[in-house]
């Protein structure tokens, strides 16, 4: 429980150190690429730029979806994560367009060769934020965050972009008069990269928004653990939804039908405390109770025919 209770706070940790790192980068790639004359270096500080607003939104996000459940909200806030990681999928989109526009214009108009100190600052910031990836990665999957890992995933786009314009501005420094372009090119690709990572932190988080059901096998885990309590003797049904870092289960189970309302009542708790005993990120489980008058085929059976 203690652990549940820190959730939210762990990530609002990495999302704040996150946000200090990429500004301090977006400063540092800005002012390198405007002396530096090297444009995939400012589209690397657009980049990065993004970033301070995504984990801006993240952790406005983490803090709205830590509320507690109130009468409008009885489920809690936790689709607040989902719309945040939607929400950090569309800025990714944006600032590709505006990268992508700026290539095109620049690849047009030749301007002067990168300066060479430009690799030495591409070389910090890919080092610097495929670390701060790591960090953030570990800590959305310890939390069950989709949100925390989108912007996980956000950090490694603009390690990337940053390694695009190291080989972009080294074919350019490399090849002298001519390969100026190199250095455009390559921040045209990093452009067309973001659009294909926003569209990966898009799909589960639109998922989450429209209740997708849990991977197969961890609802089979939840069904096979229901099933381990003696006097359940079918689990009819197992549909879950994801609500922030936790999900919340329907079961339907079957017990005999001539015990007792209060015995019914009784399995039911001991199979709701067993699952969240064994699947922690289970918020809660809503149980409902039929007598197993006639056979009935398991929600298992019903999965292994189709």
């Amino acid at each position: 429980m203690a652990e549940a209770k820190n959730t939210p706070n762990k990530g609002l940790r990495t999302t704040l150190i996150g946000i200090i790192v990429s500004a301090l980068l977006a400063v540092v790639k800005a002012l390198g690429g405007i002396f530096g004359h090297s444009y995939a270096l400012i589209a690397d500080a657009i980049e990065s730029g993004a970033d301070v607003f995504t984990s801006t939104m993240l952790w406005i996000g983490l803090k709205w979806s830590a509320k507690p459940a109130d009468d409008n909200h009885p489920y809690g806030h936790g689709k607040a994560e989902a719309l945040v990681a939607l929400g950090i999928s569309l800025a990714l989109v944006i600032a590709a367009g505006i990268i992508i526009r700026d290539s095109v214009l620049h690849i047009m108009e030749p301007h002067k060769t990168p300066a060479p100190y430009t690799l030495i600052i591409l070389v910090v910031v890919i080092l610097t934020k495929e670390l701060l990836y790591r960090f953030v990665l570990k800590t959305g999957t310890e939390i069950n965050s989709g949100a925390v890992k989108a912007d996980a995933f956000h950090h490694r786009s603009d390690a990337i972009t940053s390694a695009a314009a190291f080989i972009g501005i080294s074919i350019a420094l490399i090849g002298g008069e001519g390969y100026e372009v190199a250095d455009d090119f390559a921040a045209l690709m990093a452009g067309g990269f973001i659009i294909y990572n926003a569209c990966g932190i898009a799909r589960p988080a639109i998922g989450e928004l429209l209740d997708e059901a849990l991977e197969p096998d961890l609802q089979e885990d939840i069904s096979g653990i229901a099933l381990s309590v003696n006097a359940v003797q079918v689990v009819q049904k197992c549909r879950s939804r994801k609500m922030g870092t936790g999900y919340h289960v329907d079961l339907h189970i079957w017990i005999n039908g001539d015990l007792t309302v209060k015995h019914g009542h009784d399995i039911a708790h001991e199979v709701k405390d067993k699952i969240m005993k064994n699947v922690p990120y289970v918020l809660d489980v809503h149980i409902h109770v039929e007598p197993n008058s006639t056979q009935k085929e398991s929600w298992h059976d019903q999965r292994t025919r189709k």
